[in-house]
């Protein structure tokens, strides 16, 4: 946490009289006596925004110093940067030693050995995705098999298929075959966190077999299909919001989703594919990037005999440098 002192004098004149017992004095001209105060204040900012303190609470500080991550020669992590919580990726990718760097165009994804979606406005996402043409380019990325990871956003942008969209709908991606509801969990005033069940990320990556989910305005995983492993879910509970949030011209038969006591699915993998329907990037746990960043050590290895070890100092100098120290959400 990086604190910034400045100091602000204040002046305050006094036009009373300084009064000596009972009479008043004047000064030599005539007037009457006046005082001039020198106050110094000093204001401190810190650079911690005040979210970072509302999870105090749960601060786990993985900090695996020694990791490191092997990659195809020249590449990079790419974090999609047209809106939404790139800051925050690349910010995690930074304490695991690893760079991220933020994709704005399609020819970018060409130098990149994985792809990171993240959460955002789909809506606002899809559009500026169609505006700079690179709608073709992401799904071909999908279609080559290299790793792309969705967040929130960015898992309904992998979905081959999306209900609950606003009229008109949007462009999806594809690739991960399931379907996913855009709004399931509510508006952003019905945001939540939850403790979610993560048994695989725990065998993989160690520590709690919990991760603390953070869901805003969240997407829910319907259905999958039968090459989709499931890794976490969530038991929905009953609400008018989440029923008024479900349209009745989806196909498919939603209300069994809204009964009590069901449970949806909020994380899934199938082959290249990683989708969660919360944040982990708004988290100091950072199990998720580093589980994916191990799916993309072990693709690299299955498709390229030609590897080397990616860490803060690795030659990416094709890409422009920028620096990501986010204080981000932490636990």
């Amino acid at each position: 946490m990086v604190n910034h002192f400045f100091f602000i004098p204040i002046l305050i004149l006094n036009f009373d009289p300084i009064q000596n017992g009972s009479e008043s004095k004047r000064n030599p001209r005539g007037g009457r006596g006046t005082r001039l105060v020198l106050v110094v204040g000093v204001l401190q900012i810190s650079q911690t925004p005040f979210y970072r303190h509302r999870y105090q609470h749960q601060v786990i500080n993985r900090q695996p110093p020694n990791c490191s991550f092997k990659l195809p020669a020249a590449m990079a992590i790419g974090v999609l940067a047209l809106q939404g919580s790139f800051n925050e990726h690349v910010a995690a990718l930074r304490r695991l030693g690893v760079k991220g760097v933020e994709i704005r165009k399609a020819e970018q994804l060409e130098n990149l050995a994985a792809l990171i979606i993240p959460g955002g406005e789909s809506t606002t996402m899809a559009k500026l995705a169609e505006y700079h043409n690179m709608f073709p380019a992401l799904r071909e990325f999908v279609k080559m098999g290299r790793p792309v990871w969705g967040t929130c956003a960015g898992l309904i942008f992998l979905a081959n298929k999306a209900v609950g969209q606003k009229a008109g709908g949007q462009e999806l991606v594809g690739g991960l075959d399931c379907t996913v509801h855009r709004n399931f969990f509510g508006s952003q005033i019905q945001s939540f966190e939850a403790e979610l069940y993560v048994p695989q990320l725990a065998a993989k990556e160690g520590g709690s077999s919990n991760f603390r989910g953070v869901f805003i305005r969240a997407p829910a995983i319907l259905e999958v299909g039968p090459e989709v492993e499931v890794l976490a879910d969530i038991t929905v509970q009953s609400n008018g919001s989440t029923k008024s949030s479900i349209s009745t011209e989806d196909s498919l038969d939603l209300e069994k989703y809204t009964e009590s006591e069901n449970k949806v699915m909020v994380a899934v993998k199938q082959g290249n594919l990683l989708a969660t329907a919360f944040h982990p990037e708004l988290t100091a746990d950072t199990r998720w990037h580093s589980y994916f960043l191990k799916m993309v050590n072990e693709l690299a290895q299955v498709t390229s005999d030609s590897s080397i070890t990616v860490a803060a100092e690795a030659d990416l100098s094709a890409f422009p440098e920028k620096k990501h120290d986010l204080p981000i959400f932490l636990p």
